[in-house]
């Protein structure tokens, strides 16, 4: 008997949790904090983040990011805007942490993203580059093998 309220307690987290998703997803360049998403949740920051890695596979904070540069990466292959505009744009208060967030993901720093991938996919509709140039979670982007000249 106990099953029940169990699993309608968790039930009602996940529809919370995609909320907050829905929410990071929509607003990513506004001043968003794990305190700020709990207290719209109706909970605490800790069982926030818990659950939101249960569910999603990553922290809040890291999702932001990675929508955030997402974001980022579409505004640097326009190649209209600088480093430092497009990172105020997405919402992230620190070149450097931007920087090295978007180097993690990408694999190489906006700079050099933004002049190598600026007007390099003419023609592509941008459904088809968003899902193409997708930033890779969690860490996972390759490091480029050293040249032993």
């Amino acid at each position: 008997m106990t099953s029940r309220p169990v699993e309608s307690d968790r039930l009602r987290d996940l529809v919370r949790l995609r909320r907050v998703r829905d929410r990071i997803d929509r607003d990513y360049a506004q001043p968003l904090d794990v305190e700020a998403l709990a207290r719209g949740a109706s909970m605490s920051a800790g069982h926030l983040s818990r659950q939101f890695r249960l569910a999603f596979g990553e922290s809040p904070y890291a999702y932001l990011m990675t929508r955030r540069i997402e974001r980022a990466m579409a505004l640097l292959r326009r190649g209209d805007m600088s480093v430092t505009d497009v990172c105020f744009a997405v919402g992230c208060a620190s070149l450097g942490t931007f920087s090295t967030r978007f180097t993690e993901l990408v694999g190489v720093p906006p700079s050099v993203y933004r002049r190598e991938a600026a007007g390099s996919s003419p023609g592509l509709p941008a459904c088809v580059e968003k899902q193409v140039t997708r930033p890779v979670r969690n860490r996972e982007a390759r490091v480029p093998e050293p040249h032993l000249a």
